[in-house]
C-alpha cells in the first residue's frame, strides 16, 4: 500500500468509526461496566491515537490503530455489548 493508499483508507475508516460511535454507549448488561472501562474506552484511546499520528504523517501507525479501533467496536458489537 502506498502512503496515498494510507491516508485515503486510514481517513475513510476514522469517519466511519466515528460516526458509528458518536451516539455510542455500553449496553445495558451484567458486563456494562467493565464494557465501559475496557471497551469503550479503547477505542477513543485507538481513535485518539489515530489522530495523533495523522498528525504526524505516520500513516502506516495511523492506520494500525484506526484498524484496532475498529477490532474492538466489532468485538463489542457482536457480543451485543453496544447500544446505538
Amino acid at each position: 500500500m502506498t502512503q496515498k493508499q494510507l491516508e485515503t483508507e486510514t481517513r475513510k475508516w476514522l469517519a466511519r468509526l466515528e460516526q458509528k460511535c458518536s451516539k455510542l454507549q455500553a449496553a445495558k448488561t451484567p458486563l456494562k461496566t467493565k464494557v465501559e472501562e475496557t471497551g469503550l474506552e479503547n477505542i477513543h484511546a485507538y481513535v485518539a491515537d489515530c489522530k495523533h499520528f495523522m498528525k504526524q504523517d505516520d500513516w502506516v501507525l495511523a492506520f494500525e490503530a484506526v484498524v484496532y479501533a475498529w477490532g474492538i467496536y466489532e468485538t463489542l458489537e457482536r457480543l451485543q455489548l453496544l447500544a446505538p
